[in-house]
């Protein structure tokens, strides 16, 4: 099994944005001395507490502070970008990563994000355009020859004309880095689409038993195309918090940045999104029940390194496998020796016992 991060990336909207990214960078250079495997990092628009608007100005950063550790946006949100401008700055910082880059590409969930741009998400607009501009970025990146399209939302022609101008942005890794989508509801479209192209699956779920299903949906894709899909590509995204105690874990993550995240932003978020069953273990449980108590109870991968080894092996278990747990990162700035601690653990006392 590979440890990875990701960051949503998460501040409290009081951190002023250099200091923000400055922690985010931080993070990500200790991953990489740490030996974590890959870093992910999201992008949004209109959510004070996650103020990232271009992952690939942190990725651009980052290279530089790092060696091996692989870096992707998890995801661009494509119905927010030009696909053609989106293909060509990604092309280029494949380049500049040297085969350290990945890609998530996604179609945005936040209601705030659709009425900035004004896409309809209630219905389903994101989701047309992220096909419609993911298939022009493809073919951008694939077609040797000049080509037009003509589609919904974009249009695109590449009969430049001449041999001094014309369309030469390809990626550094061929035929393009590889190719993330996150899915979160049950029979996931995003996860089938996963299997049917043979990207890498990423699973956000809260309940072990709601993320196997995730599986089935990849593996329903995949027969469409005759692939067969390896677990070892899956991520799973989860909060993990580690201590040398159980009751030490429970103070910094519940009295820290990852208790008053889902306070303030996250249970918030998710029950204006009437999606607070996501979270439910047992659908007997009230709305009000859903606090970040009962998270850190129930789902979050919390404790001394025995505990969260044993909590991790029963999702291993449960799930029937996957490849990487991709750690969901908050920002300590406060006492980042706290955070530097649980990543520590994780990588030097949690992980030999799962291999054991």
């Amino acid at each position: 099994m590979n440890f990875g991060l990701f960051l949503m990336p998460s501040h409290p909207p009081e951190r002023n944005r250099y200091d923000a990214a400055q922690w985010d960078l931080d993070v990500i250079q200790w991953a990489d001395q740490l030996g974590f495997s890959e870093v992910w990092i999201g992008e949004h628009f209109s959510s004070p507490w996650e103020p990232v608007p271009s992952p690939d100005l942190i990725i651009a950063q980052a290279l530089q502070r790092t060696e091996r550790i692989k870096l992707a946006p998890g995801a661009h949100l494509l119905p927010y970008h030009h696909p053609i401008e989106l293909a060509h700055r990604l092309a280029y910082l494949d380049h500049l990563a040297q085969g350290r880059l990945m890609l998530g590409v996604g179609a945005g969930g936040l209601l705030g994000d659709g009425t900035l741009f004004d896409v309809d998400i209630p219905a389903g607009e994101n989701r047309k355009m992220m096909n419609e501009a993911f298939d022009i970025m493809l073919k951008l990146w694939t077609e040797q020859e000049p080509f037009k399209f003509e589609g919904q939302y974009w249009n695109v022609n590449t009969h430049i004309g001449g041999n001094l101008l014309k369309f030469h942005m390809y990626p550094y890794q061929k035929p393009h880095m590889p190719i993330g989508i996150t899915g979160l509801s049950p029979g996931s479209p995003t996860l089938k689409l996963c299997g049917e192209r043979g990207y890498i699956p990423m699973s956000l779920g809260f309940k072990n038993e709601y993320i196997a299903s995730h599986w089935d949906s990849v593996v329903e894709g995949a027969a469409r195309t005759g692939r067969t899909p390896n677990r070892e590509e899956w991520r799973i995204t989860r909060e993990v918090f580690v201590a040398r105690t159980d009751e030490e874990a429970l103070e910094w993550s519940l009295g820290g940045m990852m208790g008053r995240q889902h306070k303030e932003y996250w249970l918030p978020t998710f029950k204006e999104l009437g999606a607070l069953d996501i979270l439910k273990q047992d659908s007997s449980v009230t709305d009000d029940e859903v606090t970040p108590e009962y998270m850190a109870r129930t789902s979050w991968l919390v404790g001394s390194p025995d505990t969260v080894a044993r909590k991790l092996q029963a999702l291993y278990d449960t799930v029937g496998g996957f490849g990487t747990l991709l750690v969901t990162t908050y920002d300590y700035l406060d006492a980042p020796e706290q955070w530097k601690q649980s990543m520590q653990l994780l990588m030097e006392e949690v992980l030999p016992r799962i291999q054991k």
